[in-house]
């Protein structure tokens, strides 16, 4: 048995291909919890999320009584419940930072992923957001390059957000040019070599870089 594992009667609702229920089971695995993860199909949501979740989207976690569906809430509950490691800042400007960070990761590249990860719509609007996507990508890489992990000395709640949408490029078609994207390909080789990371991916998480 490994000792390093914790065990919480937790049930977590998760699709096994959006970035933010990956999110949640890298914290997950960051921490060492198991639980109970329930892989949901967008199309046949089964009943009990209904019950626990008046929007019935996914990730929700229900630990006993609490019901939590939003998922940088999940995040933030996740690392207050197991402190250890601690993954936001201590200081409370580095916390309102961090939280900003993932505030504009949501917003300027989630919706992003989120629509060419469907693949629906118009091509050129889906051409139109692969090309901004890749651009602010490569607009900001050399951020990736300052510190160790992004934006910050230490692996962060931020990095769970940053490394779900990175690993989607493959497959929503975004190839970041060699020179310039350089240090989002060496901050990716090292996310996605972390243990915790590893253990997040679910089947077809994995087939997306295959």
């Amino acid at each position: 048995m490994d000792l390093n594992v914790r065990r919480a009667s937790m049930t977590l609702y998760s699709s096994p291909r959006d970035h933010y229920s990956h999110r949640i089971r890298m914290v997950l695995a960051e921490k060492g919890v198991t639980v109970d993860v329930v892989e949901v199909d967008p199309s046949r949501k089964p009943e009990a999320l209904a019950e626990v979740n008046p929007y019935n989207t996914v990730p929700t976690l229900v630990d006993r009584d609490l019901v939590l569906y939003e998922s940088k809430v999940i995040m933030e509950y996740l690392d207050e419940r197991f402190p250890h490691p601690p993954l936001l800042p201590v200081y409370p400007v580095a916390r309102a930072s961090s939280r900003l960070l993932m505030h504009r990761i949501d917003t300027d590249w989630g919706k992003a992923v989120d629509l060419l990860m469907i693949g629906k719509g118009r091509e050129s609007v889906l051409s139109r957001t692969r090309q901004e996507l890749r651009e602010g990508l490569v607009a900001i890489a050399p951020v990736f390059a300052d510190k160790p992990f992004f934006m910050n000395d230490e692996f962060t709640l931020v990095d769970c957000c940053v490394a779900p949408v990175l690993w989607r490029l493959k497959a929503i078609d975004i190839k970041l040019p060699e020179r310039q994207g350089r240090p989002v390909n060496r901050y990716m080789q090292k996310m996605f070599k972390r243990p915790s990371f590893l253990a997040s991916l679910t089947e077809l998480e994995r087939e997306m870089r295959e």
